[in-house]
């Protein structure tokens, strides 16, 4: 996967601070970025989709450090963001008062991750904050794995393409929810559950 041009990044991050919509890429697949604080940008983002609103949706950070500013972490979640990130595994954990309803799941959680994707955290770290994470393709229509199949499946409902190459597509990532005192797997992806368990024994 090639890089971004940085010019063409901060475009893309003035874009998403005025509530519109970037396509990505990901350690999977294309994504869409949408401002999670901005209840706008998120109704814009499920309507590009044809996705029915109340739906959570997944958040990408840049770093740990930018993923605790929308949800708030113990110890075990900690202990697996360290062990895993940069890489395929979401937590749920409780959402921060800045992110949006919109984006919150019934529950009051969120999912985020930091993926091995060096194009998605430049993205997320220009930006300033988390972006949304849901994959660039119409509600049941298969996740893109390049710039080209947004372009021609979204046209011009998407504001920018950023074009990094094609991603590698594969399996999703692991989630798993850390609130309680054990944790429970959501559903299963490219980080065993086992591997999961034993980096928190």
């Amino acid at each position: 996967m090639s890089t971004l041009d940085p010019g063409l990044v901060a475009r893309a991050c003035a874009v998403l601070h005025a509530g519109g919509v970037v396509a990505y890429p990901t350690d999977t697949f294309y994504g869409l970025a949408a401002d999670p604080r901005q209840a706008r940008a998120v109704a814009r983002l499920f309507a590009i989709k044809g996705r029915a609103a109340g739906q959570a949706i997944p958040l990408i950070a840049a770093d740990e450090e930018q993923a605790s500013s929308a949800a708030q972490f113990g110890a075990r979640a900690l202990r697996l963001a360290r062990a895993f990130w940069p890489g395929p595994l979401s937590l749920v954990l409780p959402a921060s008062g800045v992110v949006c309803q919109e984006v919150i799941a019934a529950d009051g959680t969120v999912a985020l991750r930091v993926p091995a994707c060096d194009a998605a955290r430049v993205l997320a770290r220009t930006f300033g904050f988390c972006i949304t994470a849901t994959s660039a393709n119409l509600t049941g229509a298969e996740p893109p794995t390049s710039a080209a199949i947004v372009s021609r499946t979204l046209g011009g409902a998407v504001n920018i393409v950023l074009d990094a190459g094609d991603t590698p597509g594969g399996a999703p990532s692991t989630l798993v929810d850390v609130r309680g005192e054990t944790p429970r797997l959501v559903r299963i992806g490219a980080i065993s559950w086992d591997r999961v368990l034993r980096s928190l024994e």
